[in-house]
């Protein structure tokens, strides 16, 4: 014997007890034919096996099928009528089976709050109950519904399919609605929670029942109004689908993509009752279509005169052709009578409308379980074992274990939760010529495949809302193109968002980017902060114009140094050159060739050779020049205190000594740069800091204290001879050369201590320019002021010239 659970009717009258009176049952309305064509899936089912020889041979199977009318009350209350063999408010009907014993099994019911409770009140007895249409994901649990299974699959599947293809669209901003019930509100809950792990925010989620009074679900119109999303998430039974849908047909609100479950977007009733074209387009998961030989006919055989005992029967005739059987005082006047013998196939209803194949195949299939299972324990050959007695508890461990195939090839078998295999196709309403919905295949989804293979779309196959061939576009911010990133709006979901553009130096090279990427320290952002480009590297170089007249500044003064020196050459052996100490001279300018040639190695790129050389080179030959010019100042200072009766001084700074003091002035310098190029020597250093889009490749200075060390020391011998020359200035020659000595060092001494502040606050290249700049001007104020003045006597006035006009004594002039 099968127990079926299935609501003939959708609704029922709402009654206050006064708990004075013993509550009347509960009476139920709105006729459900969706009911019936579960009850007669059941019923071909059985007539099948109980004609079969190869099943359950000599076994017949019975039914007792009860109205559950959606009511968790009423469906424990017949679920405990069919557990202990109690026929009150059953209407079962006439059955072969004379066994008056509990049922091996129940079929239904139709809905997961149902089936959750009639799990919970039946499971301790281990009686085993097979749904066709309960996909609650909290049905899947053992411990609290042990005996539950189900032919349909989880919602666990069928929300995080929904949420993929949602996330497939590019919708992230989307509404919600469901069913207030287990159904509705597990479904939703993982749809949600798949959702916020896929980017997809929910503007808003509500929900209702089908009984619930109007001012709560204009509410929920009034939403759907005032949102900005254009794509509705629809986890709603088709009845709740119905209610909604006329309400939604009243306030005339098109132009939604809706997302809908296979609890109505394959519904035959919900599309005829689209006349507005509210869910023209829709778009969701239903069960893969099926096609049972012989169920159609078998369901479409029905006879209220066959089943006159049944009033149920009666009352399902009667709403279907609207006639009475039987004309009553309350009936309308105009009222035809039903002859019972009616076309069934003549007319379109949603009872002839075999569009919920998929479900009744589920029905088929729960049914040829239970069979299946029988079969194994009565261990059926030619004949069953009617002497087994059959046991709840090993009923359910046979039907959890069975595999088999129906006639029609479908493979069924249950996972250690319960469920079949998830398996879904994706539907597109795409409306007609004729007014009337074509549900069209345009995908497939399959949970047992890896993540990125579950979902097939034939995505030019669709029709969208407004039969429009775009796809629709629902976003609450427009995606950030390359070159900005995402900033949430404060209190709003992670979906709103302002895009940014990325500050100088960060790129966003990809959309809807969540943070700039900063560039490398050699690059630099373009203009738009899409990629980095490689920074510029600025150095003084020969190319530029600046770097071009530094060289020649200083090439310049490499060749007058060097007229002068073959001047001097050429005329050595005359009384200016020879009174002016011609070996200091010759090597003074020996030491300015260097020094105006040394500055060449600040131009170009700094290389680990250039960088030392450049501080060294410059180091020693200003060193050597400042030296040079201090002994001539000395020997200038000597030569005057010789001329005094009795000084021998000049014996104790003769040429000897005059070498040996610019040798060991100069050596001091080069143990200054020896010890600054071992401890810590200047290296090429990439300048990132001075300028953002350029790399200033320069000279680090590695030990400042060497650096500082070496301009001090030549600072201090540039003092030092200033010092010594300005108080020569006064000497009573003829042609004073420390009168030149001192010009020379104020022009040097002034160089370079505005060097000091112009080098430090110079930016980039120009303080290589600077420094190169104060080298040359220090080396041609020593030039200019030393020799050009006895260049201009040697070749422009050479008859002052004479030993006699150098020692001519003048008053002395001040200075």
């Amino acid at each position: 014997m099968l127990g079926g659970i299935f609501s003939f009717h959708s609704s029922w009258k709402d009654r206050w007890d006064t708990y004075i009176h013993k509550p009347l049952p509960l009476e139920c309305t709105s006729l459900n034919f969706r009911g019936f064509q579960f009850a007669q899936a059941m019923l071909f089912a059985i007539e099948e096996i109980n004609n079969s020889t190869d099943l359950l041979p000599g076994i017949s199977l019975g039914y007792r099928i009860y109205d559950a009318c959606g009511s968790i009350a009423k469906s424990v209350r017949v679920a405990l009528a069919l557990a202990n063999d109690n026929d009150v408010e059953s209407r079962p009907s006439e059955s072969p089976c004379a066994r008056p014993a509990q049922v091996q099994a129940i079929m239904g019911a139709s809905s997961s709050s149902p089936c959750m409770a009639i799990a919970t009140v039946i499971g301790p007895f281990h009686i085993p109950m097979i749904s066709h249409f309960a996909t609650c994901a909290c049905l899947s649990d053992k411990t609290k519904y042990p005996s539950f299974l189900r032919t349909i699959p989880s919602d666990y599947y069928q929300s995080r399919a929904l949420a993929q293809l949602v996330k497939y669209f590019g919708w992230t901003w989307v509404g919600a609605i469901r069913s207030n019930n287990d159904y509705g509100n597990n479904g939703m809950a993982t749809f949600t929670e798949t959702a916020q792990q896929l980017g997809i925010c929910l503007e808003y989620s509500v929900s209702f029942f089908r009984t619930d009074p109007p001012d709560k679900i204009q509410k929920i119109i009034n939403i759907i109004k005032a949102s900005t999303s254009k794509v509705i998430v629809a986890f709603l039974s088709h009845m709740d689908m119905d209610v909604i849908l006329h309400r939604l047909s009243h306030d005339n609100l098109t132009g939604y993509q809706w997302v809908g479950t296979e609890g109505w977007i394959f519904d035959f009733h919900t599309a005829a009752m689209d006349r507005h074209h509210i869910l023209d387009g829709a778009i969701g998961l239903s069960i893969p279509k099926a096609n049972v030989s012989g169920m159609r006919e078998f369901m479409l055989n029905v006879r209220p005169l066959n089943s006159s005992s049944n009033e149920m029967f009666r009352e399902f005739w009667e709403t279907l052709f609207s006639c009475k059987f039987k004309q009553s005082k309350s009936s309308a006047v105009n009222q035809r009578e039903c002859t019972g013998h009616e076309d069934l196939t003549g007319g379109q209803n949603s009872f002839t409308d075999m569009s919920l194949m998929p479900i009744f195949n589920n029905v088929y299939k729960g049914v040829y379980a239970v069979a299946h299972a029988l079969h194994n324990i009565l261990s059926c050959n030619k004949t069953c074992n009617n002497k087994v007695q059959l046991d709840p508890f090993t009923i359910l461990q046979h039907i959890k274990n069975i595999q088999f195939k129906t006639k029609e090839g479908d493979e069924v078998y249950f996972n250690e939760n319960g469920d079949p295999a998830a398996k879904y196709e994706i539907i597109n309403w795409q409306p007609t010529e004729n007014d009337i919905v074509d549900f069209v295949t345009v995908g497939l989804h399959d949970a047992s495949l890896p993540a990125n293979k579950q979902l097939y779309l034939k995505k030019k196959s669709i029709t969208w809302a407004q039969n429009s061939q775009q796809v629709p576009l629902s976003v609450c911010s427009e995606k950030c193109l390359p070159g900005t990133h995402k900033v949430l709006q404060k209190g709003k979901p992670i979906c709103c968002y302002d895009c940014i553009r990325c500050a100088e130096g960060e790129i966003s090279n990809i959309t809807d980017s969540i943070t700039c990427v900063r560039c490398h320290p050699d690059f630099w952002s373009n203009e738009r902060r899409d990629a980095c480009i490689k920074k510029e590297a600025e150095f003084l170089s020969y190319e530029e114009i600046m770097g071009a007249l530094l060289t020649a500044a200083s090439l310049f003064g490499t060749c007058i140094t060097a007229v002068v020196a073959i001047i001097f050459f050429r005329y050595r052996k005359t009384p200016i050159v020879r009174a002016n100490n011609s070996e200091l001279s010759f090597l003074l300018l020996f030491s300015l060739t260097l020094c105006f040639l040394c500055s060449l190695t600040f131009i170009a790129r700094p290389s680990e050779w250039s960088c030392m050389l450049r501080h060294t080179a410059f180091g020693i030959t200003f060193v050597l020049c400042i030296s040079c010019v201090l002994g001539k100042t000395i020997v200038v200072l000597m030569a005057f205190r010789a001329t005094l009766p009795g000084s021998n001084v000049m014996k104790w700074f003769g040429p000897t000594q005059q070498r040996l003091t610019v040798l060991g002035f100069t050596i001091i310098q080069v143990l200054i740069c020896i010890l600054w190029l071992t401890i810590s020597p200047p290296f090429p250093f990439k300048n990132f800091k001075e300028f953002k889009d350029k790399i200033i490749l320069e000279c680090a200075l590695g030990s400042t204290v060497g650096f500082w060390s070496v301009l001090g020391y030549i600072g201090l011998l540039a003092v030092l001879c200033f010092i010594l020359a300005f108080l020569a200035r006064k000497l009573p020659d003829n042609f004073n050369e420390a009168k030149f000595i001192t010009f020379s060092m104020l022009i040097f001494c002034t160089v370079w201590i505005t060097f000091i502040p112009a080098y430090v606050s110079s930016p980039g290249k120009f303080s290589v320019a600077v420094e190169i700049f104060a080298i040359l001007s220090s080396s041609f104020g020593l030039l200019i002021c030393i020799f050009i003045p006895k260049c201009y006597i040697i070749l422009l006035k050479p008859e002052k010239n004479t030993k006699k006009n150098i020692m001519g004594k003048r008053e002395p002039k001040s200075f």
